[in-house]
């Protein structure tokens, strides 16, 4: 029988303060142990049967009794907190020095230029969260049609729009456009397209957001595969964060609209890789400090995991992880550095603890060593812990 395997990230859903997070402003910082305590205990049974209590105490969640899966925990290596960044490692690829930010708006020139190259003005280039932005310059921007440009503490570049005002497609032009020009030494991680929609007071963000990022700038699991001439799909931005190389995605607007992405994949008569993110952990709660909702979410994927595994063939893998952390607990509203949980299900899986690995990379390292190819990027495989033959 053909191999298969799936990644799910949970965007977001960190499982403690990595090491060096008192480095990122984040010491303290525990995505799924503070909203634990936040809560007074979780019930998440079907992650916890899978060992989610093993890799950190958890507020409601049992560590006792055998588990369904493996688990363990995995610390980032990469210099940076964002979405790109962790999914790279994941897929095998570190960065010596985080993409830039800017604390104070982009320089002048940097606008002048997006302004010229896409028609249109600019006003904004500030430092706010998304929901902020388009209600103090919604108005001004349906008025002038100029473009609502900002950015947060992570590596952006977004770019907010009225439906209404600018079609969606020379909005996506204009991220594209960003994209090519955004150059080193100003190389943000990812330049965002950001639509909304409604009139003023009463703003709010569609679901066509669209994110364009830079380039990985080594191999990646995603292209060894490739070259190996075994299939990938993606379900969620993943596609976007590879800048399109080496895989395809079908994008969704919601969590439960990945989640079913998902369990279409498991169950159809696919083969290779599926990489996921299911971002409303991150985008929809842990950016706006939302604690119910957080749980909320992920109630939700506790509730649909039994179904995705009863979906897995014998010889199939499934990895559910994180990117970083975005503790909805704490006054920051951006993300967090964090180390992030390890879950592994399928038939062949040997429950037990496949320990602390050191990056992120491991995950790729033992995806690669699963279809039987060479690639191991900058991790280490795990199968020899993981599996049973």
């Amino acid at each position: 029988m053909t191999r298969r395997a799936a990644i799910i990230v949970l965007d977001g859903v960190g499982i403690g303060a990595a090491p060096d997070a008192a480095d990122y402003g984040d010491a303290g910082s525990d995505t799924l142990g503070n909203l634990s305590r936040a809560l007074g205990g979780v019930s998440l049974p079907n992650m916890g049967a899978a060992g989610l209590g093993r890799i950190a105490p958890l507020a409601g969640v049992d560590a006792s009794g055998e588990t369904t899966g493996a688990w363990g925990l995995m610390v980032p290596r990469s210099a940076g907190k964002d979405s790109t960044t962790g999914h790279w490692e994941i897929a095998g690829v570190q960065l010596d020095r985080p993409f830039p930010t800017y604390p104070d708006g982009f320089p002048s020139e940097v606008v002048a230029e997006f302004a010229r190259r896409t028609g249109r003005p600019v006003i904004g280039n500030v430092v706010a969260s998304g929901t902020a932005v388009i209600d103090r310059f919604g108005a001004e921007h349906e008025r002038t049609g100029a473009w609502i440009l900002y950015t947060s503490a992570d590596s952006v570049f977004q770019v907010a729009a009225h439906e209404g005002v600018v079609p969606l497609e020379e909005l996506y032009r204009a991220c594209q456009t960003a994209r090519e020009m955004l150059v080193p030494p100003h190389d943000v991680s990812r330049v965002i397209a950001r639509p909304f929609d409604g009139s003023q007071s009463a703003y709010v963000r569609t679901k066509n957001r669209r994110d364009y990022s830079i380039q990985p700038p080594d191999e990646t699991l995603l292209d060894a595969l490739a070259a190996a001439g075994i299939p990938r799909a993606g379900v969620g931005k993943v596609d976007d964060l590879f800048a399109g190389r080496g895989i395809s995605a079908r994008h969704t607007a919601s969590n439960a609209e990945g989640i079913a992405a998902i369990a279409a994949w498991l169950s159809g008569p696919f083969d290779g890789l599926l990489f996921a993110n299911l971002v409303d952990f991150d985008q929809a709660f842990g950016h706006r400090n939302d604690v119910p909702g957080f749980y909320g979410a992920l109630r939700e994927f506790d509730t649909a995991l039994p179904g995705l595994e009863a979906n897995l063939r014998e010889d199939d893998l499934l990895f559910i992880t994180a990117d970083h952390g975005n503790d909805p607990t704490t006054s920051s509203t951006d993300h967090a550095r964090e180390n992030v949980p390890l879950l592994v299900l399928g038939p062949t899986v040997r429950p037990g603890s496949v320990g602390r690995r050191s990056t992120f990379s491991d995950l790729g390292a033992t995806v690669a060593e699963w279809f039987g190819i060479d690639f191991r990027g900058r991790g280490t495989s795990f199968l020899q812990l993981l599996v049973t033959r």
